[in-house]
């Protein structure tokens, strides 16, 4: 047990180191230009949280195989989805992608990739819900993709 002369003394040295925090950091002036943007958290709205869950169900039938589990893909082989420059640089390509299946040299966060990815053959629905999950998981973040807006490139196709 502490005897009241030594708690006396913490809450001394506690009061203390208070006051002097508190006097250096009132002292400091701090530039407006130099204050740097904050950005706001939003919790991601209902419907693109239902659309995320549905596109991880399709990620594990569809994609998994080759980009696993977190998106990482296979180094020199298959890209990694995960803080991937390359997926969230164009919607409107990753989105004919999936419709198409693509090949050739790509440039994935620096490194070049040369394969291929087959059509999905997925319909609009699971192309928006998969391009929601790996658009927003991994450390990506990405607009809600709709099934509108995957019908409006299909019909660009054709």
């Amino acid at each position: 047990m502490y005897s009241k002369s030594k708690i006396f003394l913490r809450l001394s040295i506690l009061l203390f180191i208070s006051i002097s925090l508190y006097a250096f950091t009132e002292s400091i002036t701090i530039p407006k230009e130099s204050y740097k943007k904050v950005e706001i958290v939003t919790y991601q709205s209902s419907a693109l949280k239902k659309s995320m869950e549905d596109g991880k169900r399709v990620y594990g039938i569809v994609c998994l195989t080759c980009h696993l589990s977190e998106g990482q893909g296979i180094s020199n082989v298959f890209p990694p989805l995960a803080k991937s420059d390359y997926l969230m640089a164009s919607l409107v390509r990753s989105i004919k992608e999936l419709i198409q299946g693509s090949s050739g040299e790509i440039v994935v966060n620096g490194r070049k990739y040369n394969g291929a990815m087959p059509a999905t053959g997925l319909d609009d629905k699971d192309i928006a819900d998969v391009l929601n999950y790996v658009r927003n998981s991994w450390g990506n973040k990405g607009d809600i993709v709709t099934r509108a807006k995957v019908k409006k490139v299909r019909a660009s196709l054709k």
